[in-house]
């Protein structure tokens, strides 16, 4: 089969709700299009979060460095060294953005953006066509809008005083100085909240979108996978059952016990990381309890990530993969 290269700026993001299929089209199209994915996931970066993030089976039939490469890259050493060590198979297909921190480190959307600009220079510099695939918007839009948020230090003292209030005190704050940004923010994410107050403290208000855009670096297909809603469900009900049969709550169990993440950092990282610490602790009474309130959780946080997604009209939403390879196919003429 002769493998097509592309001279050109061009990439590719499948984007939508969890549980919509997001992997299966890319991997899919990256063998096509001779494309390689970069994940937009922010919690799939974590190195040892694997069940409860499901991420993709790795293929262990690919050798390569040790995964987690992140400082090599950005000390901007040998590309290909920097490719190995961050790669992660999965059929066959290299996939980038997973398992490249610690659950100990802070990340975010500006070293997400550092990352992945690195990684899509690589790709196109190959002929390949890289293919950003997650559900995590605000990292999207980092890479689609060219998006320079602003460079804020971490106010520690601030950061320890604001921990001590619920999910909702801290909502009521951003709301209060920042109306704008608290409409358009995950209200049930305390460390994206917490986040928000402090650049709204360092810096009088976080500048919109389109304030912080810079010349767009690619030219973007954005497609979206529209699911039916019943389908949606179905599918979080059943990726959430096999997680659970994977060994999810011992997972987060081993990421305490053994890693020393602490409950209040696990919690920090929403959905099933905030809701198994309190079933250890007893706050919630049986497996049948927590699995509702995941299953809850997760069709609340699709719930969100639609809301985000249908602000941005340039989104093509697509259920049939044929009809989305047809509009890949398009723009990549």
């Amino acid at each position: 089969m002769q493998i097509r290269k592309y001279a050109n700026n061009k990439i590719i993001v499948i984007l939508g709700p969890t549980s919509s299929g997001k992997s299966d089209v890319a991997i899919s199209l990256a063998r096509k299009f001779n494309g390689e994915i970069i994940s937009a996931d922010s919690r799939q970066i974590y190195r040892g979060m694997d069940v409860g993030t499901g991420k993709i089976e790795k293929d262990n039939s690919y050798p390569s460095l040790p995964l987690g490469d992140l400082p090599r890259l950005q000390a901007g050493m040998s590309r290909t060294r920097d490719r190995e060590g961050g790669a992660f198979y999965s059929e066959g297909i290299p996939h980038y953005g997973i398992n490249i921190v610690s659950p100990k480190t802070n990340y975010n959307a500006t070293k997400f953006k550092k990352y992945t600009n690195k990684i899509i220079t690589d790709i196109l510099k190959q002929g390949k066509i890289p293919i950003i695939c997650g559900g995590t918007g605000f990292w999207i839009k980092a890479i689609v809008d060219n998006v320079i948020y602003p460079e804020v230090a971490p106010n520690w003292l601030l950061r320890n005083k604001l921990s001590n209030k619920t999910t909702p005190q801290l909502f009521a704050m951003l709301k209060k100085l920042d109306p704008v940004r608290a409409k358009n923010i995950d209200a049930k994410n305390p460390v994206r909240l917490i986040r928000a107050i402090e650049i709204c403290k360092s810096i009088g208000k976080i500048p919109s979108i389109y304030e912080l855009r810079n010349k767009r670096k690619y030219e973007t297909l954005q497609i979206g996978i529209n699911l039916p809603k019943e389908k949606l469900y179905q599918n979080i009900q059943k990726r959430l059952k096999q997680r659970f049969s994977a060994g999810m709550i011992k997972e987060v169990k081993k990421l305490h016990f053994e890693n020393k993440i602490s409950w209040k950092r696990l919690e920090s990282f929403g959905l099933g990381y905030s809701l198994i610490p309190k079933y250890f602790r007893g706050e919630i009474s049986s497996k049948e309890k927590l699995f509702e309130q995941i299953y809850l959780a997760e069709k609340n946080y699709a719930k969100r990530q639609m809301t985000w997604f249908q602000k941005d009209k340039r989104i093509i939403w697509l259920e049939k993969y044929l009809e989305i390879e047809k509009e890949v196919r398009k723009f990549l003429k």
